[in-house]
């Protein structure tokens, strides 16, 4: 049955071992006269159906599939293909197993084959890897030609090509918990569901491990991830940029996207069509009717719907800040320049010794808005670790000059260097006021009077007493747009972690201890915000009586 171990040699066979049939001499995509994107095609079309509805046919590719093999294998005027990566986001349940299983044996034996290639189908975990494992080895136990010129390991889920084209070439299934990713020479990666992966190292590992090869090819599919910073959404965002114009064009990065716009009707087939290519085909219409109707009743499973079927990078979780409304915030750059000499209010929450401290500046341009100025730090020491702890590209925002994220030196927060940053602020802006948490607050007031800042420290409850009030007001300055956070991503990240409890009495506070993530510059806008409020309303109480 093909099930033969290391050391195997091939067997001497001209029929078809099951069905009787003889072996064919020429297969379809070996035909003389084809293009590189038509033997593909063809091959693909080769390959049986093993599950669901259609198990039992061929594959038939439909248009839309058929257009991102072309985009992907385009080859320029060497006969070269220019993409090594390749990204394509669509819908839960719109084929990625047969497409990824396809793919990759396409690149191991058939003719997007190299001798001694390596072919990797990476997962989340191991179940996800023996599943995609799995599929390979049921396509080739039902194609007796294929089946022919390998060996199918199953005690270490891998297979070997015994002769022909891509001899000498490995297929194995790789997990994200895997032992070692070290001294892998890939030739073509298939990395499933990325969008769900908890960190960025095996992507990592096998994207810088393609040098050796001369035309590698990671290919990325998945449904959308649920937040800005996952490794998969960071790969969405760059082909995006590149197809609006935004950057300079990349012939190295391809990217395929079907997704729902967010202000869609997310019940209407049309919309769903959008991010599901295969609706009312191999995706069933029915089931996603069914979906949508047990969303409708539900906040929570609207959010999963959005995502896993509309395609939308939407948190699942009901958070206390929509996405869109924060989004709508994210007016114009700032320049901290052209701050100088304004009054403004200040909000902060000093951290533990390890954590993120959040310095925010908050500036009232006199008709009810304001333009956001955080700060943040967090030690440099292990700051890879702490990207990793989080989930967050610390690093990368540490070289972002919008993220505003400074790396103090040492392995914890030195209060001194944070009141530096704080008194050249001070010398900056008109500060009116500073609302703090008392935590921590005696090591900074220390630092300050050493360095003659003089600066009027509100104090400010974290309780549902004091919190509650400031949590309205930035609830309804994010509603109704009333700031400018030009999307610091830092902050940013802080607000779609944020969750708030209620008292009894329905005050709201913001609960660090069941966030999903750091929230510490959320509080410290919260606070600024509170404070910026109450004495512009006691300055300008006509200017804001339309917003009360």
């Amino acid at each position: 049955m093909g099930l033969r171990g290391p050391g195997a040699k091939k067997r001497k066979q001209t029929k078809d071992i099951m069905g009787g049939k003889p072996l064919r001499k020429t297969l379809p995509w070996e035909k003389p006269g084809l293009s590189r994107v038509e033997r593909i095609i063809a091959f693909l079309e080769d390959l049986p159906v093993t599950q669901g509805t259609l198990a039992g046919t061929k594959l038939k590719l439909r248009s839309w599939q058929i257009d991102f093999i072309k985009a992907v294998y385009e080859t320029d005027e060497n006969g070269h293909r220019p993409v090594r990566t390749a990204v394509l986001s669509l819908a839960r349940k719109n084929g990625k197993t047969a497409t990824t299983a396809g793919l990759a044996l396409c690149h191991l034996l058939g003719p997007e084959a190299e001798e001694r290639g390596e072919i990797f189908a990476c997962a989340n975990d191991k179940n996800q890897a023996k599943k995609a494992w799995g599929e390979c080895k049921a396509i080739l136990e039902a194609h007796p030609e294929l089946l022919e010129r390998v060996n199918i390991i199953r005690f270490n889920a891998e297979i070997e090509v015994l002769e022909g084209k891509g001899k000498g070439s490995i297929f194995k299934a790789l997990s994200a918990d895997a032992d070692t990713k070290l001294g892998l020479s890939p030739s073509f990666v298939i990395m499933d569901e990325l969008g769900y992966a908890r960190d960025a190292h095996l992507y990592d590992a096998m994207n810088t491990a393609m040098g050796a090869r001369a035309e590698p090819l990671l290919m990325a599919i998945s449904t959308q991830a649920r937040d800005d910073n996952q490794v998969f959404s960071r790969l969405v965002d760059y082909g995006l940029k590149l197809q609006s114009g935004d950057l300079d064009p990349d012939p190295h990065f391809h990217l395929t996207l079907f997704t729902a716009p967010m202000d869609a009707d997310p019940w209407s087939p049309d919309t769903w069509a959008m991010a599901n290519p295969a609706l009312g085909d191999f995706r069933s219409l029915e089931d996603v009717e069914r979906q949508a109707a047990q969303a409708k009743r539900s906040p929570t499973l609207e959010m999963s719907f959005r995502n896993l079927i509309l395609n939308q990078r939407i948190d699942a979780e009901v958070r206390f800040i929509a996405r869109p409304e924060w989004d709508a915030c994210n007016k114009a750059d700032i320049d901290p320049d052209e701050l100088a000499g304004r009054d403004c209010y200040a909000g902060l929450d000093l951290s533990a010794k390890r954590d993120l401290t959040a310095w925010v500046l908050v500036f009232p341009n006199g008709d009810g808005t304001f333009d956001v100025l955080p700060r943040f730090f967090l030690p440099d020491y292990d700051i890879a670790g702490k990207s990793d702890n989080d989930r967050v590209p610390y690093d990368v925002w540490s070289r972002d000059e919008k993220a505003r994220l400074t790396l103090l030196p040492g392995k914890a927060i030195d209060p001194r260097l944070v009141a530096e940053w704080i008194a050249e602020d001070a010398t900056r802006y008109n500060i009116k006021g500073v609302a703090y948490d008392r935590w921590r607050i005696d090591d900074l007031r220390r630092e300050l009077e050493a360095i003659s800042v003089d600066l009027p420290l509100i104090e400010h409850g974290q309780g549902f007493k004091e919190m509650g009030k400031a949590v309205d007001t930035l609830e309804l300055m994010v509603a109704e747009a009333r700031l400018n956070h030009e999307g610091n991503p830092v902050l940013k990240m802080c607000a779609s972690n944020a969750v708030v409890t209620s008292d009894p009495a329905g005050n709201r506070k913001l609960d660090k201890a069941k966030a999903s993530g750091r929230i510490d510059g959320l509080i410290a806008l919260c606070m600024a915000l509170s404070i910026a409020e109450r004495h512009e309303e006691e300055a300008l109480p006509a200017c804001l009586a339309e917003f009360a």
